[in-house]
């Protein structure tokens, strides 16, 4: 067994590295250059057609989407600058003044046939036109070295079908949840013992920098997003990124609720110092209810990222019924802080948010909202699927695939995926 395990777990390293994104980009952008530039040597007049290879490491992205994209720009831009270079030498030579106009007109140009990031390549392009003896010649073989490396770009995107990293943005929503867990139980245990100020500033400061996790997670989401564009290998992906996106509009907005009752706690902390923060049992239902709510949390992030049916209904189970003891235990924290504001009534206000930041995120996972929320932005993405291809939507309505599918293979949450 143990030679097993020694045998096991290299095959699982290079598993791995082999859908790492940097490996899978070293490996098919270089596959696409050397590819292009083979080529490139049949077709183009020039004796070193370095412009495809380049084309082709340009275009090559990890998805699908943005290598068109990207091919599509970069052609663009490369045609546009080839022709005011064109333009340009009919009527005057290269001198420090024509370069400037040349420059200045590529630029502008650029932006009006909108090549995004490659409007620098429309002055490059002109500029490098401009500057050879032949410039027909040279312009015609800059277009065709370009051509073949956007081809070859997206042949290799095409044939060799680049991974959908949906996993990965799953792991990085998932870490997200247990960063928020771990928060939650620090914050409940100190709520209970007494918080000192400076434990509790500490706390709000963590909470703050959850801020930068999030734009972490929405980096590998948006690039799962990406890779679910026009893949092939997928069904249903519209329905893939609106789960993800919903799930991690959800987390983010716990997050800021968790800020929120960071706040609310060195508040209290500072307003009761040297005293405890609450009465002991008071302090207890509250680190009981947070410990709940973090489980809740991690629960739903599994709801959210599970990719088999089975999985995901467990996991809508386990997250409901987490969901019921901590509202039981919300319940009860309710009436433990309404005895302690009777008692000193004119304290009660901080108290109040605690409870009021509790019901928020308790509402933000209920299983219902989400479903709700999942609806809303299916219907949403539909009519803007409608808006900008109508045609397109009368041949998918056509071919049985409706609106109403969606919501059949949606379910509740999790099944969705």
């Amino acid at each position: 067994m143990r030679e097993v395990r020694e045998w096991t777990a290299p095959a699982e390293r290079i598993a791995r590295k082999r859908r790492d994104p940097v490996v899978v980009q070293t490996l098919r952008s270089a596959f696409a250059a050397t590819i292009a530039y083979v080529i490139a040597l049949r077709l183009s007049p020039e004796p070193a057609p370095l412009t495809a290879p380049l084309t082709a490491l340009l275009v090559v992205q990890v998805t699908l989407y943005a290598t068109i994209t990207n091919g599509f720009r970069r052609v663009n831009a490369v045609v546009t600058g080839v022709l005011v270079a064109i333009a340009f030498s009919l009527l005057v030579g290269l001198t420090w003044w024509s370069l400037a106009l040349l420059l200045l007109a590529s630029l502008v140009v650029g932006r009006l046939v909108r090549v995004e990031e490659y409007v620098p390549e429309v002055a490059i392009s002109a500029m490098l036109v401009l500057g050879v003896t032949s410039v027909g010649e040279y312009a015609w073989a800059r277009v065709v070295e370009t051509l073949i490396g956007a081809v070859v770009g997206l042949a290799c995107n095409l044939l060799l079908a680049p991974p959908v990293w949906v996993e990965e943005a799953g792991e990085s929503i998932d870490g997200l949840a247990r960063r928020l867990r771990q928060l939650m139980l620090r914050m409940g245990e100190e709520a209970a013992g007494g918080t000192p100020v400076d434990r509790a500033e500490m706390q709000l400061h963590e909470a703050r920098r959850l801020d930068h996790d999030i734009i972490e997670v929405d980096a590998a989401l948006r690039q799962a997003e990406d890779s679910l564009r026009l893949n092939p290998r997928v069904q249903d992906s519209v329905l893939h990124r609106v789960v993800l996106r919903t799930g991690l509009d959800t987390l983010e907005i716990c997050t800021v609720v968790l800020r929120v009752l960071a706040r609310s706690l060195t508040d209290l902390a500072k307003a009761r110092a040297p005293d405890p923060l609450f009465e002991p049992e008071t302090g207890a239902a509250l680190e009981q209810v947070l410990s709940e709510i973090a489980d809740a949390v991690v629960s739903f992030a599994v709801l959210v990222t599970t990719h088999l049916s089975a999985s995901a209904e467990s996991a809508e189970e386990r997250l409901a019924a987490e969901l019921r003891t901590a509202a039981g235990t919300r319940d009860k924290l309710a009436l433990l802080l309404r005895e302690q504001a009777e008692r000193d009534p004119g304290r009660w206000q901080l108290p109040g948010a605690v409870l009021t930041e509790v019901n928020r995120i308790l509402d933000e996972l209920d299983t219902e909202h989400r479903t709700r929320r999942l609806f809303e932005e299916l219907d949403r993405v539909s009519r803007e699927q409608r808006a900008r291809m109508p045609r397109l939507t009368r041949l998918r309505e056509r071919l049985g695939v409706t609106e109403q599918l969606w919501r059949n293979r949606a379910g509740f949450g999790g099944r969705s995926r």
